[in-house]
C-alpha cells in the first residue's frame, strides 16, 4: 500500500504526517524555516515523491474548499495555494533559482502550505 495513503474503514485518509515528513528532509523542521538542510543524494527520488504527495492532495483541498461558502476569504486562500502548487508542478528546474535542489524546496514548501490548508483550514463538517 502506498505510504501516503492510510487505510481508513470505509476510505482513505491521506497520510498528512508523512507528507510533511518528507517535504522536512528538503525544508528542515517547520519550527525552524533558516536552517536549510544539506540537498539528499535521492534528490530526483524525493522530487517524484513531492509530486506524487502533491498530486494526492490538490484534489482533496480542492474539494473540501468547494464545500465552503463562496464568498470564504479561507476558500479563497486555499484554491490560491491549490493554483500555486499546479503551477509548480508545471514548472521545471531553473538554473536561475537553484537548479534541481530549488524547484524541489518550492515543491516542499507548497505541499506544507496544503498540508496546513487540509489539516486546519478545512476540516470536514461532521
Amino acid at each position: 500500500m502506498n505510504p501516503t495513503v492510510k487505510q481508513n474503514s470505509d476510505a482513505y485518509a491521506l497520510d498528512i504526517a508523512f507528507m510533511r515528513e518528507t517535504a522536512a528532509l528538503l525544508l528542515g523542521p517547520e519550527r525552524e524555516p533558516n536552517a536549510l538542510p544539506p540537498v539528499p543524494k535521492n534528490l530526483d527520488t524525493l522530487t517524484l515523491a513531492l509530486r506524487g504527495h502533491l498530486e494526492l492532495l490538490i484534489p482533496e483541498v480542492e474539494q473540501r474548499a468547494g464545500q465552503l461558502p463562496k464568498d470564504s476569504a479561507v476558500r479563497y486562500c486555499a484554491n490560491a495555494c491549490v493554483g500555486e502548487a499546479r503551477g509548480k508542478l508545471q514548472a521545471g528546474p531553473s538554473p536561475r533559482y537553484g537548479g534541481e535542489a530549488g524547484h524541489a524546496r518550492r515543491l516542499a514548501r507548497v505541499l506544507r502550505a496544503l498540508c496546513d490548508h487540509y489539516e486546519n483550514e478545512l476540516k470536514p463538517t461532521p
